[in-house]
């Protein structure tokens, strides 16, 4: 990794963005070479604001972190924001990279970018092959832009200017700096938030939304970050011996997955908590089963590390952390 690189983590408050800033922090990159902005200073779905940012600042690598993101509840209710303002950013960070010199960025995106019924587990080719599940449409649309952005940035760009914009699908992430708010939250903070309630105010039994059956792969955010600084580091001719230009994305995940019902039982043990749990099968299930072949990024040399019982055992430290500062709960999950 160069350590003279000036790079610009955006959304760096977010819980990927601030897990790179702690794995390059860690690998010793100088912390006066990171660049960070909050929303308040920097507003990324304002593209002139954008542009001025990366004109002054002139980045040599990105980690494009920064989204809105949220769970099932939050999709349905703000389509429209998710749509909107995951493509404005993608589109003003690509963009402005570009115009100001940037030939290394590294865009997150997310396993939703695959077809509801893909097959399992969904391999990089799956993409664009199939309906998308109808939940989380809007922020998969803007995230597959995000993928096909890079892509064509280096298509055009590439030979002239030395573009090599890169991209990764998480599998779902979860550990320190979550978001744990009641509604719009994904899956395990949602079940650590509700099951450590229950503990505390003795409930034999916790409601779970859904039918408990879909099945769903879990990565723990550090190992994303780790995985994400490698795959940036990569050299481009290995890179480039595992993609191709109209499909360049890589897959990070564990390689397996379990039930939400498997799921809860594994946070009602780390959050110590013996009651029972009941279904509420009225509410929806999302796509039946989201597991990764991560294979491209095996044979790329990385795997993960952190086992499920470990990372929940450290989210669920992260959330009695944050009770005792929190914040007044957004919508605004992740920016």
């Amino acid at each position: 990794m160069r350590t003279d690189a000036k790079i610009y983590v955006a959304g760096h408050r977010g819980m990927v963005g601030s897990a790179i800033v702690r794995q390059l922090l860690a690998a010793g990159h100088p912390a006066e070479l990171l660049l960070t902005r909050t929303h308040a200073e920097l507003d990324l779905t304002d593209q002139a604001a954008v542009r001025r940012f990366f004109e002054t600042e002139k980045p040599t690598q990105v980690y494009l972190a920064a989204a809105k993101v949220g769970g099932i509840h939050a999709n349905n209710a703000y389509p429209a924001e998710f749509i909107y303002e995951n493509l404005m950013i993608e589109a003003n960070v690509i963009d402005s990279a570009y115009r100001s010199g940037v030939q290394k960025l590294l865009f997150l995106g997310s396993s939703c970018i695959y077809p509801r019924l893909a097959a399992q587990p969904m391999r990089e080719d799956a993409l664009l092959t199939d309906t998308l599940e109808p939940t989380n449409e809007p922020y998969a649309i803007a995230k597959i832009a995000g993928i096909k952005l890079c892509e064509s940035y280096n298509r055009q760009y590439g030979a002239s200017h030395g573009l090599d914009y890169r991209s990764v699908m998480p599998t779902n992430l979860y550990g320190p700096g979550d978001n744990y708010h009641p509604e719009n939250s994904h899956v395990i903070p949602a079940l650590i938030r509700r099951i450590h309630e229950a503990k505390v105010e003795s409930a034999p039994r916790v409601v779970i939304w859904g039918s408990g059956t879909p099945k769903r792969e879990f990565l723990y955010v550090d190992d994303m970050a780790a995985a994400s600084v490698h795959v940036m580091n990569l050299d481009k001719a290995s890179y480039d011996r595992h993609v191709s230009p109209m499909q360049s994305h890589i897959n990070v995940g564990v390689g397996s997955d379990i039930t939400i019902r498997e799921l809860a039982e594994s946070v009602a043990r780390a959050v110590g908590y013996s009651g029972e749990f009941s279904f509420d099968t009225s509410k929806p299930d999302g796509a039946p089963r989201k597991l990764m072949d991560s294979a491209r990024l095996n044979a790329l040399g990385w795997r993960a590390e952190i086992g499920l019982a470990q990372g929940l055992a450290a989210a669920y430290q992260d959330f009695l952390a944050s009770q005792s500062t929190s914040q007044p709960p957004s919508h605004a999950a992740q920016k």
